[in-house]
């Protein structure tokens, strides 16, 4: 006989992002960042800090009237997945990654932002989950708001908005210029650490997820900034959360007023 982990902690105080049911929002929006949470927290009305426990750092407060919470989940799948795992346990619904992300695309720049259509699992965290050839895909109608959303906000910022598939991978350092060919090979658009784990995770849960990704730098043209403030990147953040609150928003508004 097995520990059953999610049925022992499910409506409980959670054990590593140290929260409880009633404390989050149906809606999550998850940096990798804990310091990224303090920025989302900015444009909700009344934000109160809930917990700041390891990587995982949540406020939760009101855009327009609707309860949103952000949560940090640090770094690369095994943790994103345990924050997804642990936010559904005590009622989260729809989790909205907001990252930064390097692009494969020669023609996205840095500021630019990328909507995840579908990831590779170039990880270990899914395969704990689903066999490789299962699919880590986001919620269609989700993510579709969110690119509808997005290019009308950016419409007059300069910036332009890509939508495509991402590979999430597991060694930030490993990737080889032989990998990257690769994924270039197959039309890649990008690279990041979280969505495959994510998405996998949303669909067996019954929950909607979707990432938007602020383009941190392209590793096809070289352009990146590691030495220095990436000002762009920082100004691709703040465009993101604020079109991620929006899309949670006109979403709302399509599910009616509540009985």
């Amino acid at each position: 006989m097995s520990l059953d982990k999610k049925s022992v902690t499910l409506g409980q105080k959670q054990y590593h992002i140290a929260l409880s049911p009633g404390e989050i929002g149906e809606y999550v929006l998850l940096p990798g960042d804990p310091a990224r949470s303090d920025i989302a927290a900015k444009y909700l009305d009344g934000a109160q800090l809930m917990a700041s426990n390891r990587e995982h750092r949540t406020f939760t407060g009101c855009y327009k009237g609707v309860k949103i919470s952000v949560t940090s989940t640090g770094m690369g799948c095994p943790s994103a997945a345990i924050a997804a795992e642990e936010l559904i346990n005590i009622g989260a619904k729809t989790l909205i990654r907001i990252g930064s992300s390097a692009a494969l695309d020669p023609k996205i720049r840095i500021g630019d932002l990328m909507v995840t259509t579908g990831a590779m699992k170039n990880e270990g965290t899914s395969r704990f989950y689903v066999p490789d050839g299962f699919p880590a895909v986001p919620d269609l109608e989700l993510t579709g708001l969110l690119i509808q959303t997005a290019r009308e906000m950016t419409a007059d910022t300069g910036f332009a908005v890509y939508a495509g598939i991402t590979s999430s991978d597991d060694a930030f350092y490993g990737e080889t210029e032989e990998f990257l060919d690769r994924l270039r090979s197959y039309k890649v658009m990008n690279l990041d650490m979280e969505s495959s784990a994510l998405y996998t995770i949303a669909h067996l849960r019954g929950v909607r997820a979707a990432t938007i990704n602020g383009t941190s730098g392209n590793l096809t043209n070289a352009e990146v900034i590691y030495t220095k403030k990436n000002e762009k990147l920082y100004d691709a953040w703040e465009r993101e959360i604020q079109i991620v609150l929006e899309t949670i928003y006109r979403l709302e508004q399509t599910r009616g007023p509540k009985a």
